[in-house]
């Protein structure tokens, strides 16, 4: 394998956030989500490929059995044989980016996975294809021994987190109800006080001016306002 040559040997050698998007694109196995691969995309750095029971025993992917952790591996890479990887310390969607330019009539692909029909590698060839690949690929220890993996909820700890909002939300509701109650007390004194409020100087005025005097007939007549 040569190393993409918008990538370096070693640290580089990881999928950033501002990666363009097509370095994120492959297909999650039935029973993982979007989620539970990232974890295993940063477990596999941390713990190193294949390396199961490390990964299991961090609690960070409870109830996945190693069969299932290799198929999504083999997904993220992009390619059937795991073998050329075991132990590395890598970013498998480096891989899988790589692998998803791969072209040709010899290529054969299987849910988006590059499918082994050549005869079985030797174990020769596996250890120099693994050194090799250590040596574009590998990150540096302190990058993935400092990844910090998600640990399972305790259900007491959740139960205990959800009473409390509940609690705060209560609260906060109560408090809300309370001031629209004040609000609506003030609107009613507020109508109360503009209905029974004394006649003013000018509306006395304005009164008399719409009430004159009929000439003619001796008569005081009301005329409405225009």
């Amino acid at each position: 394998m040569s190393t993409p040559r918008s990538m370096t040997a070693g640290a580089r050698n990881i999928l950033r956030s501002n990666d363009s998007a097509s370095l994120w694109n492959y297909t999650v196995a039935p029973g993982w989500s979007i989620n539970e691969a990232e974890i295993l995309r940063k477990a596999l750095m941390k713990f190193g490929v294949g390396n199961w029971s490390k990964i299991i025993e961090s609690n960070c992917l409870v109830g996945k059995t190693n069969a299932q952790m290799n198929l999504q591996t083999q997904r993220m890479l992009g390619q059937q044989s795991t073998a050329e990887f075991a132990g590395l310390h890598i970013d498998p969607r480096l891989i899988g980016q790589k692998n998803s330019l791969i072209q040709g009539e010899h290529i054969r692909r299987k849910n988006g996975c590059i499918v082994n029909t050549g005869a079985k590698l030797s174990r020769e060839e596996i250890r120099r294809r693994i050194a090799e690949n250590k040596e574009q690929y590998e990150l540096q220890e302190e990058e993935w021994s400092a990844i910090d993996l998600p640990l399972p909820e305790d259900p007491q700890l959740l139960l205990e987190a959800k009473r409390s909002e509940k609690v705060r939300l209560e609260l906060e509701l109560k408090n809300v109800q309370r001031q629209i109650a004040m609000l609506r007390k003030a609107g009613k004194r507020f109508e109360m006080e503009s209905s029974e409020s004394p006649k003013t100087e000018q509306d006395e005025e304005e009164h008399a001016e719409e009430i004159i005097e009929d000439q003619p007939n001796g008569k005081r007549i009301r005329l409405d306002a225009c």
